[in-house]
């Protein structure tokens, strides 16, 4: 049997000699070619018979190597003895070690000062966020760029990551199968330097982003962190200013082409709160300070001495719009983060709805009397699949992900307990944002109508009405969405259009309730304007307010429901129990998305 050369090399060792017994795939010799070394095996079992390289020999491919003689009998195949067990390989000895020590076990001072603050880890946020076993890390054995401040072995221990855990995962796979729930997933990690942005962590920053955008893939960020770091020693002789950062742009890029959800506890400053301030959606805690500068870049600044507590709690960033979503811990964050994404991940197969009847009976038959608006949402999706987004803010103006029949939808409904429903500056803003949102991801969008109006008046001027209610008509006339719109009551002027996409006929459909009442102002207001003179020359009080109430009468009778759709100003007058049938109009079929650039950050 001849071994012969699989390729042309140099002969750098015979590992046999004559006589040897050897058996199938025992090494013979090893040739070098091109700086790669290629061990050449026995065929079969056998004994050498004849060597015929040596060492330092050039060979050709095919030259032969060795000669065999096939062994036969009872020895041919026999079991080989067991080897010794390998001696573990020091590489991968020294990888394991090095990524072990930028875990939480090998940090308990660390873990335990972040418990004792209710919080948690980056890592542990991450755990409870992303299916098991699904994250795969980036860049774990990163350390910050202070080599020339000090030691590795330090950095090694105390700036793991560089302060950034990032990688991808899977978010609600159960649901909806591994590939639809892949997710980019980041974490500033307050235990090392505070969380602040460190050089590296920028580098896996953008590597991420540069992933999220490529792959399509949702990003969850957690924040919390205390902005730049001015620490970080490698680059001083390159950087000076190190505004050529691409990281805001990378993120700000995202916008409209993935979900980015934002998530945050405790405090987050500067550049991380830019980066936050970016995301389609906030989720805080209670306890989370969010600002665009923290204590030490305020005093520098001159504007006073403040402690972390003092800047962008919750209290202010809640009703002024920042804060999508406020939660009492970081687990409750991560649960309605799943919930989040949920929506823009698809339809799910398993759902309830609630006793439709109940609609009914939630409008009082008192056109006068207020309601609550939200137990009419509630009761329209399926049960428990209501998630609000800025509920303290633009009160007016409730704006909601829901699900009918399993399918995610978007929902802006007028709240009549706030200026009776009419559409102020705030309220204009969250509704054009949230339809921004939804018309970038493909979910069609469910108006639920009760408002007199846009609201006006000198304080409503000083708000630049003029501009944000125009919003509402500008987003609602580039919707390529579906859209679909139920007036509730209420479906007045200029307001009542902003719930329709900007006329009664963009919408996929428009129905009333039978409570619906419609004109082109509130009757109230429209009797005194256009009968003015009359009810003036009616000398006595009580007549005169006698005459105004029949002629308000005789308008709700001219402008009810059921009036307007003679006239087929509405599509229809339907029972409330029947509106699930309209908002099907609106989930059939494919869910484009929209070319929408991006979705405004306010």
């Amino acid at each position: 049997m001849q071994i012969r050369a699989p390729l042309q090399g140099t002969v750098v060792a015979v590992a046999v000699q004559f006589g040897d017994r050897v058996r199938r795939d025992d090494e013979l010799v090893v040739l070098e070619a091109m700086k790669m070394q290629h061990p050449v095996a026995a065929a079969a079992d056998g004994v050498v018979i004849e060597l015929c390289v040596v060492a330092g020999q050039l060979v050709q491919a095919g030259d032969v190597l060795v000669r065999l003689r096939p062994e036969v009998g009872e020895r041919a195949g026999a079991p080989r003895p067991s080897r010794p067990p390998a001696a573990p390989r020091t590489d991968l000895a020294e990888v394991l070690e090095r990524r072990a020590l930028g875990t939480d076990a090998a940090r308990p001072t660390a873990v335990a000062k972040r418990h004792a603050l209710g919080l948690r880890t980056a890592r542990e946020n991450i755990a409870d966020l992303c299916d098991a076993g699904s994250f795969v890390e980036y860049g774990p054995t990163v350390v910050a760029a202070q080599r020339s401040r000090r030691p590795l072995d330090e950095l090694v221990r105390e700036t793991p990551g560089d302060g950034l855990v990032a990688g991808v995962g899977t978010v609600n796979a159960a649901l909806f199968g591994p590939e639809r729930a892949r997710c980019v997933v980041m974490a500033y990690d307050y235990t090392v330097l505070a969380g602040t942005q460190g050089y590296q962590n920028h580098r896996k920053t953008d590597r991420m982003l540069q992933l999220a955008e490529s792959d399509g893939l949702p990003l969850v960020f957690f924040t919390e962190g205390g902005g730049g770091r001015p620490g970080d020693t490698d680059l001083r002789h390159v950087v000076v200013s190190g505004l050529e950062c691409p990281s805001f742009r990378s993120l700000a890029r995202l916008s409209g082409r993935v979900p980015l959800v934002g998530i945050n506890a405790g405090r987050c400053f500067a550049g991380n709160a830019a980066f936050l301030g970016c995301c389609d959606v906030i989720i805080a805690t209670r306890n989370s300070n969010v600002g665009m500068g923290g204590p030490a870049m305020i005093e520098g600044g001159g504007l006073g001495v403040w402690a972390p507590e003092d800047i962008g709690p919750t209290e202010v960033q809640t009703p002024n719009g920042v804060i999508d979503v406020v939660v009492d811990d970081e687990a409750s964050a991560v649960a309605v983060a799943k919930r989040y994404l949920a929506y823009f991940q698809g339809a799910v197969g398993e759902w309830t709805a609630p006793d439709q009847t109940r609609l009914r009976d939630f409008v009082p038959a008192d056109r006068l009397r207020v309601y609550d608006v939200r137990r009419v949402l509630d009761t329209l999706a399926d049960e428990g699949s209501l998630l609000e987004l800025r509920r303290e803010f633009g009160r007016g103006m409730v704006t909601a992900l829901a699900r009918v029949e399993g399918q995610p939808l978007g929902i802006v409904a007028n709240d009549p307990q706030h200026l009776s429903g009419a559409i102020d500056s705030a309220a204009a803003d969250k509704a054009a944002r949230f339809m921004q949102l939804c018309d970038a991801f493909g979910l069609p969008i469910l108006f639920c109508c009760d408002t007199p109006g846009i609201m006006v008046g000198p304080e409503a001027e000083r708000s630049g009405t003029v501009r944000h209610a125009a919003r509402m008509f500008v987003v609602g006339a580039h919707l390529e969405v579906p859209c679909g719109t139920i007036v509730l009551r209420k479906g007045y002027g200029l307001g009542a259009q902003a719930m329709a996409a900007g006329h009664f006929k963009a919408p996929r459909f428009l129905v009333s309730w039978p409570t619906g009442e419609f004109g082109p102002m509130g009757l109230e207001g429209a009797v005194k304007l256009g009968f003015r003179r009359e009810l003036e020359a009616i000398a006595d009080p009580a007549a005169r307010e006698a005459k105004f109430q029949e002629m308000v009468a005789a308008s709700y009778a001219h402008g009810k429901a059921s009036n307007v759709a003679s006239y087929f100003e509405v599509d229809d007058v339907i029972d409330p129990a029947e509106s699930r049938r309209w908002v099907r109009l609106l989930l059939a079929g494919p869910r484009p998305r929209s070319g929408r650039r991006f979705v405004d950050s306010w």
